[in-house]
């Protein structure tokens, strides 16, 4: 069934993506190929391949282009179709290649689910993504380097294969001569001599044919580093990107270029080597590479596959620790970088040039394990605690999961946390945010409040309004306190209750998670957005309710996602954490007053209603009922638990039964 749900998952995603291509008008539907582009978005050569100057979209080499020559005007009307569907499969042979390359052994289970895994990570990465819309043909050197060093029959050949194969690779983006080096290295110096000679062969033809194009490609433009785009744009992951991106110019960027790339090469080419000699090709192809982007004078997006391959080595001794690589890479090769690190001055520029640093620290900072190594399929297990049946029959539903009890890797828990914080604020700003639905609500709020003689948030709001030491401390807490509390208690419990860490987390995803549903179901204007009312927004001050687009405020997030409140429920959910695991009754009292603290600061604001703070303790409870649901009484007693501090115990007869496991 997981086989079956992968690979249709692969499908979906597949047939997205080639639709996709099709949405803009004809003619648009691959600008990458500049001025080549037919009625159909189909390309046609007529006249040199980049202008007079070099300053058309196209940005392959000549050869390149010569290889597209029969892709002329008169085939434009089947073309379009072909032109997709062809990058598709080639797609979908560079994850299935990958997939078999991965080095043995592996279970049967493993190599079943290998094939559609890769071919949904290669379909979703940026440089695919990438490839479909510029129709550039970036993806085949990847596939001919992969045919030509990863299949048993051509590795153990004479080299004839493998360098044809390499050598028109080679022809067609000028970086993978790198192999030429990983081959030499690693004994196979008949294919490395049929590279060079293949790639020589192609290049002459491409002079011989299209002299012009080739002088602007290699000589004027110095093999094509001065076409597309800037090359100190965000769009050029190399090095020389990033020196020009810092400010570097002139001789001087030049020299520490060089110098800076002739030591990711040497190092990157005999570590890629070394993993060879180990035998995993894959991750020698990996972060070769991973070289050629970091050293090419231009590396762009559509170029950049090779970084994906490195998800193939294997880091870490713990099992905990074995997915933090390659979800690392995962996120670096399909996320914008928004998303992966806030867009700030501090922490933007890391997610800028996530690839770059992706394939820097495969090249030559990441350790990975070798074949050799004892860690390499018997890593530290996880110690688990026993599964703890629930008092409902039937539950949990996933009676195989059984509770870590060390603390998981902190590299991952942040970037789970971050992609997860930006899935919420994307699906909370995509919510439907109709102003009159979303008032409409609102009445309907205050009506039923009305009924249950609940509706107090106009007095209050104004008590706080007229006090003006009240109204700033509570615009301080409402800002501030939000967030800091539950990432504060977050932090502590990592650190002294892991267990406890991984129960409360989820529970805390869970009930975000639904109330992400109720943001999307029920839009409700918040008392400060209702018109004619007298509410007073304390925290941003008036606003022209007579105008549709009542203040620079509403453009920056949904302001009708008030229900359920998260304030109250993420507060909430910091109070029953610190009832749970507070070693003292006046500390768990201390813990339950900071959501009746939000509870007044939210009303008093006028940001939410009392039955806002009734659909977020909902959604607590909802949370942690899913939880048990699904997994059980989740929450582990520390005794014995690895990594816990002193004086974190229990009595010996609430001891869980503790293993070591997966």
């Amino acid at each position: 069934m997981a086989l079956g749900a992968l690979w249709l998952l692969a499908g979906l995603l597949a047939v997205r993506q080639a639709a996709a291509v099709f949405r803009p008008p004809p003619g648009g539907h691959f600008p990458g190929l500049g001025r080549w582009i037919g009625r159909n978005g189909v390309p046609h050569v007529s006249g040199p391949l980049y202008g007079l100057y070099g300053t058309d979209g196209f940005t392959g080499t000549p050869f390149a282009g010569l290889v597209l020559k029969p892709l002329t005007r008169a085939a434009e009307q089947s073309l379009g179709l072909v032109w997709t569907l062809g990058t598709l499969l080639l797609v979908v042979a560079v994850a299935l290649l990958a997939a078999r390359a991965l080095p043995a052994p592996a279970s049967r289970r493993g190599a079943l689910l290998a094939a559609p895994v890769a071919v949904i990570l290669t379909v979703l990465s940026l440089p695919v993504r990438n490839t479909f819309h510029l129709g550039q043909t970036s993806i085949i050197p990847v596939l001919l380097v992969l045919l030509g060093c990863c299949p048993p029959r051509c590795a153990a050949g004479g080299g004839r294969a493998t360098g044809v194969l390499v050598g028109v690779a080679a022809a067609l983006q000028p970086a993978v001569l790198l192999f030429v080096p990983l081959l030499w290295l690693t004994g196979r110096r008949r294919a490395a001599a049929g590279t060079g000679v293949t790639f020589a062969g192609c290049t002459a033809l491409a002079w011989l044919l299209l002299p012009g194009d080739s002088w602007t490609y290699w000589v004027h433009h110095i093999a094509g580093a001065g076409l597309g785009d800037g090359p100190g744009g965000l769009a050029n992951q190399s090095l020389h990107g990033l020196l020009l991106r810092i400010g570097l110019r002139g001789p001087l960027e030049l020299a520490l270029y060089a110098a800076l790339a002739g030591t990711v090469a040497v190092l990157g080419l005999r570590r890629a080597a070394h993993y060879a000699r180990d035998g995993q090709p894959l991750l020698a192809i990996a972060l070769t590479g991973c070289v050629a982007v970091a050293v090419s004078p231009t590396a762009w997006q559509h170029q950049q596959l090779w970084i994906l391959l490195a998800v193939a080595g294997r880091v870490g001794r713990r099992r905990a620790d074995r997915l933090v690589w390659p979800v690392l890479v995962v996120l670096a090769m399909t996320l914008p970088s928004t998303v992966l690190v806030p867009p700030n001055p501090v922490f933007g520029p890391l997610g800028q040039n996530a690839p770059l640093l992706a394939a820097l620290a495969a090249a030559v900072a990441v350790p990975f394990l070798t074949r050799t190594s004892p860690l390499w399929d018997r890593p530290v297990p996880t110690p688990v605690a026993e599964p703890r049946h629930a008092r409902v029959p039937g539950l949990p539903l996933l009676r195989f999961f059984k509770p870590a009890l060390n603390r998981p890797n902190v590299l991952l828990e942040l970037m789970l946390i971050r992609v997860g914080y930006w899935f919420y604020s994307y699906i909370r700003a995509s919510a439907p945010e109709s102003r009159g639905r979303a008032e409409a609500h609102g009445r309907q709020i205050l009506g039923l409040e009305e009924l249950l003689h609940m509706d107090v948030e106009h007095r209050f709001n104004h008590v706080v309004a007229g006090m003006g030491w009240l109204k700033a401390s509570m615009n301080y807490y409402y800002g501030t306190f939000h967030f800091l509390v539950p990432m504060s208690l977050l932090a502590c419990l990592y650190w002294r209750r892991p267990a406890t860490y991984r129960w409360a987390r989820t529970g805390l995803a869970f009930a975000t998670l639904i109330a992400l549903a109720g943001f999307w179901l029920y839009p409700l204007a918040p008392p400060r957005l209702m018109p004619g009312l007298g509410f007073v927004d304390t925290v941003n001050g008036p606003q022209d309710l007579s105008k549709p687009g009542f203040g620079a405020l509403t453009e920056l997030a949904n302001q009708y996602a008030a229900m359920p409140s998260l304030h109250i429920g993420w507060s909430l959910w910091c109070g029953v954490v610190v009832a749970t695991v507070a070693p003292r009754a006046w500390t768990r009292w201390l813990g339950m007053l900071y959501p009746l603290l939000t509870l007044s600061v939210i009303v008093g604001t006028a940001n939410h209603y009392i039955l806002d703070a009734v659909g977020g303790a909902l959604v607590v409870a909802g949370g942690f009922g899913l939880q048990y649901v699904l997994m059980g009484p989740g929450r582990v007693a520390p005794a014995g638990i690895p990594g816990a501090r002193r004086g974190d115990t229990e009595p010996a007869a609430e001891r869980e039964p503790v293993r070591a496991g997966g």
